[in-house]
């Protein structure tokens, strides 16, 4: 559960990409005598980004490798920056971002789920785990997802997100037909 003044503060959501947005599975092999590179993306986490688009919150990913399959899902849910950075150099990256944007760091959420992830989830307003995180992780989190990484977590994470700041009937408004009160 997430607090609404906890919520309402929250400018930017940080995801991991490998084992976040993804299963952390990834499969790599040749085509033609090319190095290609596959991930599993959940649909239902890019209809959830894609409801934070008419709200306040921007949308940053954090990946600890670099990644051609990243960088196409990015741009197919326009998501407009992308930090591949060395697992290692997270925190110094986000600590750049925030201070390029002019926020600070209780105006984060970040989602995470293994060891790389643990120093900006100690700095974040907002630290979040997917459920299948290891525990390390869990333990630094305030909000715990019931889904896995890869599977409907970002989704339920942006929906706890947009239901604790009042948001969630605007945002899905133009899918139900519902009016907005």
């Amino acid at each position: 559960m997430v607090s609404s003044n906890v919520a309402r503060r929250i400018r930017l959501l940080g995801l991991d990409v490998d084992g976040v947005l993804t299963d952390n599975s990834i499969v790599i092999g040749l085509v033609e005598g090319v190095r290609v590179e596959f991930k599993r993306f959940d649909i239902q986490d890019g209809l959830g980004l894609g409801l934070l688009r008419g709200s306040s919150i921007d949308v940053v990913w954090v990946s600890g490798r670099e990644s051609a399959a990243t960088m196409l899902r990015a741009s197919e849910l326009r998501i407009r920056e992308v930090l591949q950075v060395p697992a290692i150099g997270k925190l110094e990256a986000v600590e750049a971002l925030l201070a390029r944007r002019g926020l600070g760091w209780e105006h984060m959420a970040f989602v995470g789920d293994d060891l790389a992830d643990a120093e900006v989830l100690q700095r974040v307003g907002l630290p979040i785990a997917v459920a299948n995180a290891v525990e390390e992780i869990k333990r630094l989190a305030a909000f715990v997802t019931t889904r896995p990484g890869g599977h409907g977590a970002v989704r339920e994470v942006v929906e706890a997100l947009l239901k604790a700041r009042g948001e969630w009937e605007r945002a899905i408004a133009p899918y139900t037909g519902s009016p907005v009160a």
